[in-house]
């Protein structure tokens, strides 16, 4: 199963791969220049395909539980001021996607959205301490009935060009469905109100919409 955000690449990749094997096969005559470059075609392919992946996860639905927005490495658990929306301290946990990692961004929590806006900005590494901040990003918050109001932000890394962002105010956000996508590389942050009980280390591998990173 692949994401409808990677229809169109897809297509386009498959043709250009079997463009370059159909002219490698026709005008070039050494026999291992020529099988290298359709293998290499086809590697490509796989890569494309494998990034654009979207496995169905089954997310038991519990209000209590915040669960991983996306698959990849906790990077960040601290307590930080975020000056968006809040302008208040919230713990902070950060999640750095490779680009081997699926990179469909899901729904943390249950509740309504109550805002959602987009930044333009740099493609700073996404580990960089300033990304969340200087990075295109997007921000969002879900307003959930027993941890108030979660704050969740994309951002793009050194790789990622585009971040799809799916949440509207005033729709309501279902646990471990889709929110968006991003292209190639990066970071998801999520902003939690102090006291929250987390559920995960630094550098722990956790996988969207199934593992529970924090509760209350």
């Amino acid at each position: 199963m692949f994401h409808k955000e990677g229809f169109k690449i897809i297509l386009i990749t498959l043709f250009v791969v079997i463009g370059i094997s159909l002219i490698a096969h026709y005008f070039i005559d050494i026999v291992w220049l020529k099988k290298a470059i359709q293998l290499l075609s086809i590697v490509f392919l796989i890569a494309v395909l494998q990034f654009f992946r979207n496995p169905k996860r089954k997310t038991p639905k519990n209000d209590h539980h915040i669960i991983a927005p996306v698959d990849g490495k906790v990077v960040v658990i601290e307590e930080v001021f975020e000056k968006e929306y809040f302008n208040d301290k919230c713990l902070q946990i950060s999640i750095f996607m490779s680009p081997l990692n699926v990179h469909v961004t899901r729904y943390a929590l249950g509740g309504k959205v109550v805002y959602s806006q987009y930044h333009p900005g740099k493609y700073l590494v996404a580990w960089h301490p300033k990304a969340s901040e200087e990075n295109e990003r997007t921000t969002i918050v879900v307003d959930n009935p027993v941890f108030g109001k979660v704050l969740y932000r994309q951002i793009a890394g050194a790789l990622a060009k585009r971040i799809v962002n799916y949440a509207k105010v005033g729709d309501t956000a279902i646990q471990g469905e889709d929110a968006g996508f991003i292209k190639f590389g990066s970071r998801v942050d999520v902003y939690l109100p102090l006291g929250t009980k987390v559920n995960v280390q630094l550098n722990q591998i956790v996988k969207g919409g199934i593992d529970v990173i924090a509760e209350k």
